[in-house]
């Protein structure tokens, strides 16, 4: 492709559709479990209190499931129209593990969601209990073979050509490729993480406006336990996924830390303002030798720069702030989700500015994972399929002028969608279980 512009804009357009499209899967994922845990506190006890905070909560999974669907439907479309070169290189990998997703993971979710959500007073309690565990476990089926496409995109292994063709020689090794257990163990605990604080804050807004509310407190400390749990998890299993990441793709590390030259005892670059002209940090404030000591466990250890990994490296100052977005972010929900179990850990009311800041960080989650994802695919660039296929080989041709009125409107749509959602999700926190009570038979 000799036009940088309609490389741009098709980028543009693809990456719009999946971060709109990705907000949704990283809530249910969780979410799903969650409704497992209320469906079967329900269950033991009776109490209706449960039975109306899963109601409450099933709304919140139905309508963020539809949004991930219809968003996915239409993001699949552009491997046709915006990049069919993909589909055409590297479609005998690709296209199987999309369809084992449809096959065992969205059919799975689609047929018992909905006996989870209009069976309940029409099927045995055990079977609605059933019905809802599989959603749940249909969750984990799709993220399983979305992430090892998207894993085996970025650390490719198993595959061989075949008469020109490249084909699977091993697909163990294909699915099972060097980054898919970080990367899944990675995208599970973020959705932990974003759904936790998703009902934390809604419920925390609940309680500001209802005041008393004993299903909302109930949710707010669940789910204020769970984030303090999953949070120092997420944590260690960032930094494995940083060092996996540093010894199959050391560019996107290089660029994570905008290190532009090779260096023993690499700095921490906490702040700065990269240059890519220059090929220099600007206003930098660094801690000398701290990413050595990070990333090789060596504070004199060799970490490689960008300039050893010319011409082919990303982009440098989009890679770099959104991985201090996610670390801000991320440390952000651990502080919150500590402060708050521990504030939370007597029944007693919590303090309305600690219902105020849970609610504030309602889609910090959210935010941490669209960073985590522009890290994860600009620090790719330029390749698509790392090693074998160029993200400029692969877009269509489709004009500039087509592609720049559809990114519009995309953009108008999404922002429609987005806002709508948003009113949707927050109207039925701030009824609360009153809301689930009185669609109850």
């Amino acid at each position: 492709m000799d036009n940088p512009d309609l490389l741009l804009l098709a980028r543009a357009q693809f990456g719009l559709n999946i971060g709109f499209h990705i907000l949704f899967p990283s809530l249910t994922i969780a979410l799903a479990w969650f409704l497992v845990y209320f469906r079967i506190r329900y269950a033991r006890t009776g109490d209706a209190a449960w039975l109306a905070t899963y109601k409450l909560w099933t709304k919140v999974f139905a309508l963020s499931f539809a949004m991930g669907v219809v968003t996915g439907i239409t993001m699949s479309f552009q491997f046709g129209t915006n990049w069919p070169g993909f589909m055409n290189h590297v479609g005998n990998i690709a296209g199987p593990l999309l369809a084992f997703e449809v096959l065992t993971a969205f059919f799975l979710e689609a047929t018992f969601l909905g006996v989870m959500l209009f069976g309940m007073n029409r099927v045995p309690a055990w079977v609605h209990i059933g019905a809802t565990l599989l959603v749940a476990t249909g969750t984990l089926f799709s993220a399983f073979w979305i992430l090892a496409l998207n894993s085996w995109m970025q650390t490719p292994a198993g595959h061989v050509m075949d008469g020109g063709a490249l084909i699977a020689g091993d697909w163990l090794q294909v699915i099972f490729n060097p980054s898919f257990p970080y990367r899944m163990t990675h995208m599970l605990l973020a959705s932990g993480l974003t759904a936790s604080f998703v009902v934390a804050g809604l419920s925390a807004w609940r309680l500001l406006r209802a005041g008393t509310d004993t299903s909302a407190l109930h949710t707010l400390r669940t789910s204020v336990m769970v984030a303090a749990v999953i949070a120092p998890l997420q944590i260690f299993a960032g930094d494995q996924h940083g060092l996996n990441t540093l010894e199959h793709q050391p560019a996107k590390i290089a660029a994570m830390e905008a290190l532009w030259n090779t260096e023993r005892g690499a700095p921490l670059v906490l702040f700065a303002v990269p240059n890519e002209v220059t090929r220099r940090n600007d206003y930098t404030i660094e801690v000398p030798k701290v990413a050595s000591l990070i990333l090789t466990h060596d504070p004199d250890g060799e970490v490689k720069g960008i300039a050893a990994f010319a011409p082919d490296t990303p982009p440098v100052a989009p890679v770099f702030f959104a991985f201090r977005i996610m670390l801000a972010m991320g440390v952000l929900m651990l502080a919150v989700s500590w402060g708050g179990a521990w504030l939370l850990r007597r029944d007693r009311a919590p303090p309305r500015w600690l219902l105020w800041t849970f609610a504030a960080c309602t889609f910090s989650g959210w935010i941490a994972t669209i960073a985590g994802w522009l890290v994860t695919e600009i620090g790719r660039q330029p390749w698509l399929v790392t090693g074998i296929l160029r993200t400029s080989q692969a877009v269509g041709a489709v004009g500039e002028a087509k592609l720049g009125a559809s990114l519009t409107g995309y953009v108008l749509v999404y922002t429609l969608m987005l806002g709508a959602y948003l009113v949707v999700i927050t109207h039925l926190a701030g009824k609360g279980t009153n809301l689930a009570k009185a669609d109850a038979p």
